[in-house]
């Protein structure tokens, strides 16, 4: 027998389907450029297009737990807001406390600061979200319907907490001196806070790619979110698993929920379900289960609803839902599904 009769034969992906996979990695700078030629001003469409990435980095932090916990455990948990709120309360109190350091004109200790209360909120996040799973969400797995009720009864009683301890009233955030203020690019002035968020939020994503793609919890999560069962079979513990990416989702939540508050400057007990209808809507356009279509439908919701605010205010209140349904038309399953339909 010949050496070329026993090679593997490998197919070859058509070019249409190769364009199909890449054509969606297209939209962001499509939409960009579609923003820039309606906006015509290269200053304005500099500046919205700077927030629009921020906005975008910050939901795609609280998005990625989201997405990865429902295609590795297929759980619909409508708590995670909880977490976001949490999170931001938590690094209100440890800035408070710091408050020493965010005014001083240190830069070195302004960063200090929020790294510290970052760390923080993800810790106190990160412990509640164990707390959550075990007594919430592990009897329910399966049960979608009983899934959506348990972990929004646990979102009111979350918030309910929050006014315990917190009180009811809105809390102002305010960010480090190092923060403040703008950078003047031209005739464009971007906000510093907004290159920080972007530059996490691309920190972020890097890293989960990284670790999900060349790590051996990557392999066991992805594996995981293929084939549960088989991954049991082998003989490793899922359900440790599960609870490894439920705690790292809450944890991300409250990252996220940390630099919302200092986006938004205030933060309220209710701000976790108020900012879940985008967070959903961005797991949504990018496939359950997928960082990488989220990480794409958070650019896109992000950039969109900046343009649509500075074109057309009205429109902007329904911008995004229009883009999850152009999307879902397109493609009904989202732009990088790895959940199958089930």
């Amino acid at each position: 027998m010949s050496e070329t009769a026993i090679k593997p034969r490998i197919e070859k992906i058509p070019l249409k389907e190769q364009l199909a996979q890449k054509l969606p990695v297209l939209l962001v700078p499509l939409l960009a450029a579609v923003g820039l030629i309606a906006i015509g001003n290269p200053a304005s469409w500099l500046t919205l297009t700077v927030a629009g990435l921020a906005m975008g980095m910050m939901i795609f932090i609280m998005a990625s737990g989201l997405t990865v916990v429902f295609g590795l455990m297929d759980v619909i948990n409508f708590g995670h807001g909880a977490f976001v709120a949490v999170g931001a309360f938590v690094g209100f109190t440890v800035l408070a406390w710091l408050a020493g350091w965010t005014a001083s004109p240190s830069v070195f200790m302004n960063l200090s600061a929020v790294l510290i209360a970052i760390l923080a909120a993800m810790l106190v996040t990160g412990l509640l979200g164990l707390a959550f799973e075990r007594v919430i969400v592990m009897p329910v797995y399966g049960e979608h319907l009983k899934q959506i009720l348990v972990t929004m009864g646990g979102l009111i009683v979350a918030q309910q907490m929050i006014y315990v301890v917190w009180g009811p009233d809105e809390l102002h955030m305010s960010r480090p001196e190092a923060l403040q203020g703008s950078l003047v690019i031209g005739e464009a002035a971007i906000e510093k806070y907004r290159l920080v968020a972007v530059g996490i939020g691309l920190a972020l994503f890097v890293g989960m790619r990284h670790i999900l793609k060349n790590t051996k919890i990557g392999l066991l999560v992805r594996a995981g979110v293929e084939n549960g069962e088989m991954v049991e079979a082998l003989g490793y513990r899922i359900r440790r698993l599960f609870l490894i990416v439920f705690m790292t989702g809450s944890a991300l939540a409250g990252l996220g929920g940390v630099m919302w508050g200092l986006y938004q400057e205030t933060i309220t007990a209710h701000m976790g379900s108020e900012i879940m209808v985008l967070v959903f809507i961005v797991v949504i356009i990018g496939g359950l289960g997928s960082v990488e279509g989220c990480f794409i439908g958070a650019m896109l919701v992000g950039l969109l609803a900046n343009y649509t605010a500075f074109l057309a205010p009205k429109v902007a209140l329904i911008s995004t839902i229009a883009l999850m349904v152009v999307v879902l038309m397109w493609r009904p399953q989202g732009l990088y599904p790895v959940v199958k339909a089930k």
